[in-house]
């Protein structure tokens, strides 16, 4: 072959031209589909998810609300990573970020970036009152509409044995995660954002009742919290002006009463109730207290409280009888979430709907919860074992043609009050069942119904010390010697 042919270029100028042409329409051609394709996965895609121990699909009410939501509100996860459940609080936050563009979420981790985590504490100093303020979902709508949530509240933990090893080791207890509540937490926000002002609630006083500032076992200092929680200021009314309950009372609580009231307060109670009021009555504390007269007053709304106290000695902690683990649940929204976990109530009265009246406007009496077939009353040993009901929900609506001046009346009423106390408040689904009795009462359906707590499933794998050394040399040894024999055998094969 002469130099000239060796030296004559491979490619004519015009090829090198088709070949160019060639390679940018087929770039573009790829960059319009991918545009396309994402286009379409942004409008019509629906997120699924492979595993049920990682799904985080938001409820259909939740989804709802986020549709309706035209604030920007932007999350900040203050939050150490490692923490148990950092990567679930993240997943859901990024759900509600994919189902409304209006939420923007972020990550600070005040062990990793000190300098972000002072700058949010910075912005956002009142909901750091201590240093051990960390692993807070702070929400933020802008104009100074900011909330925050803890985030140890957003799990409920459960505390249980830990079977040893070693039949001479000391049976342990250790606390589990059992449900995870985030859902419920961040609609619950969400909603008092959307909302311009809190509601209203008033705890009486002046009748022995619990204080909400007392941190003791029997306080109510968390329940304060709970309230507060779910977007509604809760001040102590002392006494019952002559003009009867505030006008700007969404909802009126009673906790444990251990004095009788005074004519004049209950019959501003009753009327209170007749205008279509919401009512939060709980019982118990002081079993052998005289009756307070309010229970005539729930007497014509068609609940019976029975002075005095259940024991279900099949389902107790205490040898003596004093507390019940609730298994029996009826059907309503107060009892919906609560029900997925038991509750656990401590020296209950019954509380008993009695026969509806003939009146079509009757109000609907429902039975919450109840002790087992074996429950027994501590007073009367006469009476055989039975179901006792513990607590009612009762929902009157007006007659047509008729507004009430505060809306449709709603009572819930429990025989128990300790069981939201400081000591109890935390045990299985008690925390639950209030935050779905206040929502319920103030008749904000969107964050009780179809938002319950997710439940927590708890993967052990228990193994010998033998397998584990078996497992080890497995894991260690033989699949990295395997990928090295199979490297050496394709060597030797590729020099032949």
């Amino acid at each position: 072959m002469s130099d000239d042919a060796k030296s004559q270029p491979s490619f004519s100028t015009a090829n090198r031209w088709r070949i160019g042409i060639d390679v940018v329409l087929r770039t573009l051609l790829v960059i319009a589909v991918m545009g396309m394709v994402n286009y379409l996965g942004a409008r019509f895609f629906h997120r699924f998810h492979l595993s049920a121990q990682t799904r985080m699909a938001l409820s259909s009410r939740t989804l709802n609300l986020l549709h309706s939501l035209t604030n920007r509100v932007e999350i900040t996860l203050y939050y150490d990573r490692q923490a148990n459940f950092y990567q679930d609080v993240k997943d859901l936050a990024n759900e509600y970020h994919a189902a409304c563009n209006h939420i923007s979420v972020q990550t600070v981790d005040y062990n990793r970036d000190p300098a972000q985590a002072l700058l949010v504490k910075a912005k956002y100093g009142r909901f750091f009152t201590s240093e051990a303020d960390k692993d807070l979902v702070i929400f933020d709508c802008g104009g100074g509409r900011v909330r925050a949530f803890p985030g140890d509240e957003l799990t409920k933990t459960q505390l249980v044995q830990v079977t040893p090893t070693d039949p001479k080791q000391k049976i342990e207890f250790e606390r589990r995660p059992v449900a995870f509540r985030g859902e419920q937490a961040f609609t619950s926000i969400l909603l008092a954002l959307a909302q311009p002002q809190p509601l209203k609630a008033y705890f009486l006083q002046g009748q022995g009742e619990v204080s909400l500032t007392d941190s003791g076992q029997r306080g109510y200092e968390k329940f304060a919290s709970v309230v507060e929680q779910n977007y509604m200021t809760i001040s102590n009314l002392e006494a019952i002006p002559n003009t009867g309950v505030p006008l700007d009372c969404n909802l009126l609580i009673i906790a444990a009463p251990s004095h009788p009231f005074d004519p004049s307060d209950l019959q501003q109670i009753a009327k209170y109730l007749r205008e279509g009021g919401r009512l939060l009555a709980l019982f118990g504390y002081f079993p052998d207290a005289p009756p307070t007269g309010l229970e005539d007053v729930l007497r014509t709304w068609g609940v019976a409280v029975v002075n005095d106290m259940v024991q279900d000695f099949g389902f107790t902690t205490s040898p003596l009888g004093y507390d019940i683990k609730v298994y029996q649940f009826g059907k309503h929204p107060v009892v919906e979430s609560a029900s997925q976990l038991q509750m656990q109530v401590y020296q209950p009265h019954p509380v008993i709907a009695l026969p509806a009246g003939q009146s079509a406007n009757a109000p609907q009496v429902t039975q919450l919860f109840y002790s087992s077939p074996g429950g027994t009353l501590l007073g009367n040993r006469a009476e055989p074992p039975r179901s006792w009901p513990l607590a009612c929900a009762v929902e009157q609506k007006p007659v047509a043609g008729v507004t009430n001046p505060r809306g449709d009346t709603r009572l819930v009423v429990v025989g128990d009050a300790a069981f939201l106390g400081n000591l109890m408040i935390d045990s299985g689904g008690n925390r639950d069942f209030l935050n779905a009795a206040l929502n319920w009462l103030c008749d904000r359906p969107l964050l009780i119904a179809g938002i319950g707590p997710r439940p927590v499933t708890d993967f052990r794998l228990h193994i010998t010390q033998r397998e584990q050394r078996d497992l080890g040399w497995l894991l260690l040894a033989a699949l990295p010697g395997a990928v090295l024999l199979l490297g050496w055998l394709v060597w030797v094969v590729r020099r032949k």
